[in-house]
């Protein structure tokens, strides 16, 4: 599953790395995440916010498929549709099958593929350094994301008992 998250930043961030989402009304950078089926971190990709969010999802699935070979199909949010779905099938060989929300249902509706990404950014949010981007470079976001998450697996390893 691949979404995004925009993050309000600091001013510690600089000018050249931050930038203005227009819909989401939000100044900082974005993070675009992808996570296996049980929601733990597999990449993590941050942009300025003024990115556009197809052009961070392609650099996170060439990643993606530069590390993870034997991945052949990705859930994704809406905001991905178009372009990407054939690029991604084309170039990295790929199928990005879109998870939408039912026309006739209103109001709030669980959507199981999507209820697993906020999962996990929620996770993410956990460690107080990952709620601001307060770093320099995204690089450093990024370390600051997946250190983040191997906390969470490497506890969930050395679990003994089963939780109740």
């Amino acid at each position: 599953m691949i979404s995004i998250r925009p993050r309000r930043s600091s001013i510690t961030v600089s000018s050249g790395t931050r930038g203005w989402d227009a819909a989401k009304k939000m100044n900082g950078r974005k993070r675009h995440i992808i996570v296996d089926t049980l929601g733990l971190l597999l990449i993590c990709h941050v942009t300025a916010a003024s990115v556009q969010d197809r052009d961070g999802a392609s650099t996170a699935l060439a990643r993606l498929r530069e590390l993870f070979t034997a991945i052949a199909l990705i859930w994704a949010d809406g905001v991905y549709s178009g372009n990407l779905i054939i690029w991604a099938r084309d170039k990295l060989q790929l199928t990005l099958e879109i998870v939408r929300r039912p026309d006739t249902i209103a109001g709030f509706v669980v959507l199981p593929r999507r209820w697993l990404m906020e999962r996990s950014l929620a996770w993410i949010c956990l460690r107080r350094r990952c709620i601001r981007d307060y770093e320099r470079l995204p690089d450093h976001h990024e370390a600051w994301v997946t250190w983040s998450m191997v906390m969470l697996m490497s506890r969930r390893l050395a679990r003994t008992q089963p939780r109740k």
